[in-house]
């Protein structure tokens, strides 16, 4: 039977078994088939692959895989410069915006407190969350590597973390976001953004505490969910410090 040599780089290898991680390896196959349902069949999602050599010859997707082949797969480039080499990822978009599976909840909060649009509702589907990504230009976050494997999805990320803390500075470091976060821009709730608003304006939606001893207010401009200042704030803030200090360094928190 015919078989092609494959050779995964990096991360990459998170997706496979323990014995073809870090190693070239042969893979038997039968009939037609395109080299990416070839490395979607080992584990690898497409939206992680930057760069595709067969037989040191740089190739796209449809390329279809012949015996004798063998097949390089790198994963998104941070280091390495790899010159007019041409890539399998699209075009990089030009702000990070997300939309995440339905159990990365908490990620999703975090992820608004530091300013980034991230669409998150518990009820999503994958073909929603899949047109979602796709229409709208967002990198689609999961634990699901099948989702990642949909035919419409073009950006989106594998989250290995199972931790919420983790997660958060995994995605921050996979993207390069650390010096993109600002803090308090978006609602926690329901991702809108947070402008500033009159106490005058919604005096009588406060309680009777708050109104005597806090007078800067900010509101969601669409759910209209109203922040300020309080203890509580003061527990986000270090925990955003604390997230942002990571930036600097190579262990999560």
């Amino acid at each position: 039977m015919p078989q092609a040599t494959f050779r995964f780089y990096g991360p990459l290898n998170d997706f496979l078994p323990p014995e073809r991680r870090q190693r070239s390896f042969c893979h038997t196959f039968t009939g037609r088939a395109s080299v990416k349902d070839m490395v979607e069949s080992l584990g690898v999602p497409h939206p992680e692959i930057d760069l595709l050599l067969v037989n040191g010859e740089p190739v796209g997707f449809e390329y279809i895989v012949r015996p004798g082949d063998r097949v390089s797969v790198y994963p998104r480039f941070t280091t390495i410069e790899v010159g007019d080499l041409s890539r399998v990822r699209p075009a990089p978009l030009p702000e990070a915006r997300f939309v995440l599976d339905t159990h990365l909840g908490r990620l999703a909060a975090y992820l608004r407190l530091l300013g980034f649009d991230t669409l998150y509702r518990n009820n999503f589907d994958d073909p929603e969350l899949a047109r979602l990504s796709d229409e709208e230009g967002r990198i689609l976050l999961t634990r699901d590597r099948g989702l990642l494997k949909r035919n419409a999805v073009r950006y989106g990320y594998c989250v290995r973390a199972k931790y919420p803390r983790r997660q958060v500075v995994e995605v921050l470091r996979h993207f390069d976001l650390f010096d993109r976060i600002v803090p308090f821009r978006r609602c926690v709730r329901c991702n809108g953004l947070v402008e500033p608003v009159a106490k005058a304006e919604i005096d009588h939606l406060l309680a009777a505490d708050t109104r005597r001893y806090y007078h800067e207010f900010s509101r969601c401009t669409v759910c209209e969910q109203i922040y300020w200042k309080g203890s509580h704030y003061r527990r986000i803030q270090k925990l955003v410090e604390e997230i942002v200090a990571t930036g600097a360094r190579k262990s999560d928190c």
